[in-house]
């Protein structure tokens, strides 16, 4: 694990594969930290991409931050200065949730830094469950996650998901267990943010919206039709898959990640 200074914070990643690859960025959902793309790094650094995946501020083992700065603009800038700081000329930037939020308005306000975007069960909209997870915020901000557990695990997972992959799931349900109670001021971010459906019009960067058919929190169409209009843009469904898409079908995602790349190839 590397650690950047960068923005007025100190973020924590992993830079792996060649340094002459194609660098790929990967910015993980709230409630996650930069493990949930290790599948996606060891595929990618493999076909000789260089591979970068970071904590947001106030996440995984990145600087803590009060909830004054973490809302997804602030987050944004922080994406941007870590691109400037590993002097990667431009990026494929790949974000699930909170990461797709940072990837959205970078394509539409940092073109000059990305090859391609790419929104994994994310939304170009303000939160449309406003009313249902303030108070979900509200209580971890307070007690912590340990007692909405299922809730939490309900959110970010599908149905199949929950069903068939027991290990994959308790892993996380652990890590989210664990979780202190400032998390909330990051999820307070998250519902609280801007809708970027505008900033998209004309968007000069290419952009991928995966959508996942059994997304509790952001289900089609506003992860994959409503991006794909505000940005004119590609998009996808992914079946048997909830929330956190990039974890629980990495065969599929990384598929469509490939083959949106070598479409894409690497210049503008």
């Amino acid at each position: 694990m590397l650690m950047a200074a960068v923005n007025g914070t100190d973020l924590a990643y992993v830079d792996e594969g060649p340094r002459e690859g194609i660098p790929i960025v990967f910015s993980h959902s709230l409630f996650f930290d930069r493990r949930m793309f290790n599948d996606h790094l060891s595929r990618f650094a493999r076909d000789g991409y260089r591979v970068i995946a970071y904590d947001h501020r106030n996440q995984g083992a990145s600087a803590p931050a009060p909830r004054d700065q973490l809302d997804m603009d602030t987050l944004t800038d922080d994406a941007a200065a870590l691109l400037e700081h590993l002097e990667l000329s431009r990026c494929h930037f790949v974000g699930n949730s909170m990461g797709g939020f940072i990837a959205l308005r970078l394509a539409a306000r940092r073109p000059d830094l990305l090859l391609s975007a790419v929104a994994l069960g994310s939304s170009a909209e303000e939160e449309h469950k406003l009313a249902e997870f303030s108070p979900l915020v509200e209580h971890l901000t307070q007690y912590g996650p340990a007692d909405v557990l299922d809730t939490l695990m309900y959110i970010m997972f599908g149905d199949t998901t929950l069903r068939d992959q027991p290990e994959l799931c308790a892993s996380w349900r652990s890590y989210m267990s664990r979780l202190p109670a400032g998390v909330g001021d990051s999820a307070d971010g998250v519902i609280r943010r801007g809708r970027i459906v505008e900033e998209l019009a004309g968007c000069r960067v290419p952009v991928l919206a995966v959508a996942a058919s059994e997304d509790h929190a952001y289900p089609p169409p506003i992860s994959g039709a409503n991006i794909a209009a505000a940005a004119a843009c590609e998009h996808v469904t992914v079946e048997g898959a909830g929330h956190s898409v990039a974890l629980e079908q990495v065969d599929i995602v990384a598929g469509h990640l490939e083959r949106y790349f070598s479409r894409v190839g690497t210049t503008m």
